[in-house]
């Protein structure tokens, strides 16, 4: 990863230079791998007669990155090999982890997570990894995996609950056509669609209508909805891959706006989830001639893409954010959850909202949610209480700032830190907004609001972050090298003229 100089408030450490193992000894990497479930393995490669493995792992921003073997590489007995002693790549070639001179590390293979690789024509058995240091074998501290592993292990160990739920809703575009070009003398961008509102008068031959207005794309059936075969392909190919699929539909921009909704689960199962699920919708969308983007504004004037993000806490069967007698539903333990959302929002934002262009998104209007507020069915509210059925486990928090540009595994872990701060300390959230719209509220009355750009949120972070030190869950230099990668990516848009300036001020 580049580096650059920062002030000495902003400088990394030397542990935080080139990453290094948790001091959280009581949560170990993957369990060492079992006879057992080597053989579960070979069953599921004979069965589908597989011939590679394609072993897979998340960069610090939130992209899958991997590489492949064949199955030769593969020893059928568990003390041996691979099993044992995982897998080397270079560090140094990731965003966000290791210097040149430190760049080896090792991949550690999570059975758990093995698969048919839903996308590969060749029979492929796709493992998601963990990842460790060959040196001292310990786990890595800027392997995301690992942070979220560590979020719930500190959950468990705070004795507020066992377990926290996360239902994502993540929002995407499938567009015809992407360009793009940024140089020294050039910068445009054109994304296209047939759906698109702004082509209802082009030559099509035949131009065929049902174009879907400026927000009014939730939800027409066909032929106004002109991907609806296309989204139930991804979602059958989810399905078979694993992961529980309640819904998908069409999304209120034009120009195929689209959502698929999968089930809760577990946070770090439902951080894999979201990667694969991503992979997917790519992928089915690429080999269909279309293109998915999970940016999350890529049209102006009509809605951006984000991830609400459902969330909850158990203790056993127990759900934790029940009362039938509080406001929605809420137990006093959900409102001191929601207190430490509000009031660590900017800071959660780093990790949830992480481009420059996610504030763009986040603005008022377009059912953004720039409101530190929350609210029983209002979706001007950062924070939102479903009320669609009355049962004691379905009672959750929407958090609505997530976009899905964001690491889900950093992102559900900070969200979760600032739950958990807000009922160790009792942090109030204030009153409930009710049956207003928040936009329309008068300034002395309103809601504060959300950062409005990344480097607010990146300076909150910076200001603000001791709560997600706490069990060793987030570590300093994962904090500092975000805000040094993150910082270098507005620096290169704050120095590049904007196509629009030139509308606004070539005529000075």
């Amino acid at each position: 990863m580049p580096r650059v100089a920062v002030s000495s408030s902003r400088r990394a450490s030397s542990r935080a230079a080139a990453g290094s193992t948790s001091s959280n000894n009581n949560l170990k990497l993957t369990a060492p791998i079992t006879e057992n479930a080597v053989k579960k393995i070979w069953a599921l490669i004979k069965q589908h007669n597989i011939e590679v493995v394609d072993l897979k792992f998340n960069d610090l921003p939130g992209l899958w990155q991997h590489f492949t073997i064949p199955i030769s590489e593969l020893d059928q007995n568990a003390n041996k090999g691979i099993w044992v002693d995982g897998i080397g790549f270079d560090g140094s070639s990731i965003r966000g982890f290791q210097k040149i001179q430190e760049s080896d590390m090792n991949l550690h293979l999570d059975t758990s997570t093995a698969i048919v690789d839903p996308v590969c024509e060749v029979p492929t058995l796709s493992v998601v990894c963990d990842i460790a240091d060959p040196i001292t074998k310990g786990p890595y501290t800027r392997d995301p995996r690992y942070i979220a592993k560590k979020a719930e292990h500190y959950l468990k160990k705070t004795g507020i609950a066992t377990t926290s739920y996360w239902g994502p809703e993540a929002e995407f575009f499938i567009f015809d056509d992407v360009r793009f070009e940024s140089s020294q003398n050039t910068s445009f961008y054109s994304v296209d669609s047939v759906e698109g509102e702004w082509n209802t008068g082009r030559d099509e031959k035949p131009n065929l209508g049902y174009k879907p207005r400026y927000k009014e794309g939730y939800f027409p059936v066909p032929p106004h909805d002109s991907q609806q075969d296309l989204r139930s392909e991804m979602i059958l190919k989810m399905i078979r891959a694993g992961i529980q699929v309640e819904k998908q539909h069409h999304e209120v921009a034009t120009a195929g706006q689209a959502e698929i909704d999968v089930r809760y689960t577990t946070l770090v199962k439902q951080a894999d989830n979201m990667l694969l699920y991503k992979y997917i919708v790519k992928n089915v969308a690429r080999k269909a001639g279309k293109v998915a983007t999970f940016m999350p504004k890529p049209l102006f004037g009509d809605n951006g893409s984000g991830m609400h993000t459902h969330q909850s806490l158990f203790n056993g069967e127990n759900n934790l954010f029940f009362d039938k007698n509080g406001y929605a539903g809420l137990s006093q333990i959900a409102k001191w959850y929601i207190g430490g959302l509000l009031k660590h929002a900017p800071t959660i934002l780093a990790f949830a909202a992480p481009t420059t262009n996610s504030y763009k998104r986040l603005v008022p209007g377009y059912e953004a949610p720039v409101n530190l507020a929350y609210s029983a069915r209002n979706r001007s509210a950062i924070c939102r209480i479903p009320m669609y059925v009355e049962h004691p486990k379905s009672k959750r928090v929407e958090f609505r700032a997530p976009d899905p540009s964001c690491n889900p595994y950093l992102a559900f872990a900070a969200c979760l830190m600032a739950g958990l701060d807000g009922i160790q300390n009792r942090i109030d959230p204030g009153k409930p907004i009710v049956n207003e719209n928040i936009y329309e509220m008068s300034a002395d009355k309103a809601p504060k609001q959300v950062p409005g750009s990344l480097s607010e949120s990146l300076d909150a972070l910076e200001q603000d972050h001791a709560f997600l030190l706490k069990g060793d869950v987030f570590t300093r230099d994962v904090i500092d090298v975000w805000l040094e990668y993150k910082r270098l990516e507005i620096d290169k848009i704050r120095l590049r003229p904007h196509p629009y300036e030139f509308y606004l001020y070539f005529d000075a």
